[in-house]
């Protein structure tokens, strides 16, 4: 008895400090939003976009009370029926159904994660100690090829991180050339793999090669009128990086060049790749929504999707979207929305929220 009981209050400390890991993330998702409360009250409600006191406060779009679904960590047990994902000081555990199934460079058996991979899970619908998906080790890399040597590329995604360097897997170099056939300095790519300390090895094309050059991309078609209120296209994700574990927020193609908070007249066209959208700028508010599975968030923008706009590719997970990519998400975002992470996008319809 006295086992079980001790059992039962390790759990509950193991829930109340995910809980607290989860509202850490979360708060760093309202930090930036605040910015738009600002800026609502700086120039006060925007043209046409009038929708009460209370739109910059649903910047939370998980609240502190709920349970995030995506849940990242290091594997620290795994066996037939559970898992245990660590954070620092922080371990949760989830029960393997025979439902779950797991991600390793191809899809697997949950048993097939390795103790000290790095863990992305998305817990099941029917509770929170359930895991539903498991992504162990994913990574991704998005950008223009700056130099290669046979098989391993500098890729720059544009962003001002850094180059990242992606050696593409023998065993996946067919499919991918033929998805990408020029693997060449000037030319995108855009490729999900497994992820090693020092480079990511490539293994699946997350879409099919632009024909044009990153500094050839096409003008977006003329708008005539009003900006839309809603776009669509297809949404994508990126890895977290310096990101918080768990950050909620997207990046956006067309970020306010000037970083500004933009005035009622601000939100003009912008020539963003070959997308016409208005620009915006950071902690603004937008409402995502997954046409494939119909979740939809209010999100805010942390930054700008440098690489997106370059690709003027179709999302064709449930159906072709229009072309464009109009939305990358964090990792937890894209997950939390019902993303795959191993097929790279989904079709999403965005609204402007403030």
């Amino acid at each position: 008895m006295r086992d079980l009981l001790d059992g039962l209050a390790g759990s509950e400390r193991r829930s109340a400090a995910a809980m607290a890991a989860a509202s850490t993330a979360i708060a760093e998702s309202a930090r930036i939003a605040r910015r738009c409360r600002l800026k609502a009250a700086v120039f006060g409600p925007q043209a046409g976009l009038d929708q009460g006191p209370s739109v910059c406060d649903d910047a939370n779009a998980w609240p502190l009370e709920s349970v995030p679904r995506a849940v990242t960590g290091e594997v620290l047990d795994v066996s037939p029926h559970i898992l245990v994902i660590g954070k620092g000081e922080v371990e949760e555990r989830f029960a393997l159904t025979a439902d779950a199934n797991a991600w390793r460079g191809a899809k697997t058996d949950p048993a097939a994660v390795k103790v000290g991979d790095h863990a992305v899970v998305r817990r099941h619908d029917s509770g929170r100690e359930v895991a539903d998906r498991i992504w162990a080790n994913i990574g991704r890399v998005t950008g223009t090829i700056v130099r290669r040597d046979g098989d391993t590329l500098v890729v720059d995604r544009g962003d001002g991180s850094g180059n990242q360097v992606l050696v593409i897997a023998e065993r996946a170099s067919g499919r991918i050339q033929v998805r990408f056939p020029r693997l060449e300095p000037g030319y995108l790519i855009d490729i999900i793999g497994v992820r090693h300390d020092d480079f990511l090895e490539g293994l699946v094309p997350a879409t099919s090669q632009p024909a044009y050059r990153a500094d050839h991309v096409p003008g977006p078609p003329l708008v005539n009128g009003h900006v839309p209120g809603s776009f669509s296209g297809a949404a994508i994700w990126h890895e977290q990086g310096d990101e918080p574990d768990g950050l909620i927020g997207t990046a956006y193609p067309a970020v306010d060049p000037q970083n500004a908070a933009t005035t009622r007249a601000g939100r003009q066209q912008a020539a963003s790749g070959c997308v016409s959208l208005p620009y915006l700028s950071i902690g603004s508010l937008l409402r995502v929504r997954n046409d494939c599975t119909g979740l939809s968030r209010v999100l805010p923008v942390i930054g700008s999707a440098a690489s997106a706009r370059l690709f003027c590719d179709r999302s064709v997970i449930c159906g072709p979207s229009p072309r464009g990519r109009i939305a990358d998400l964090t990792l937890a975002s894209f997950v939390e929305l019902g993303g795959e992470l191993d097929e790279g996008n989904f079709n999403v319809t965005i609204e402007i929220e403030g």
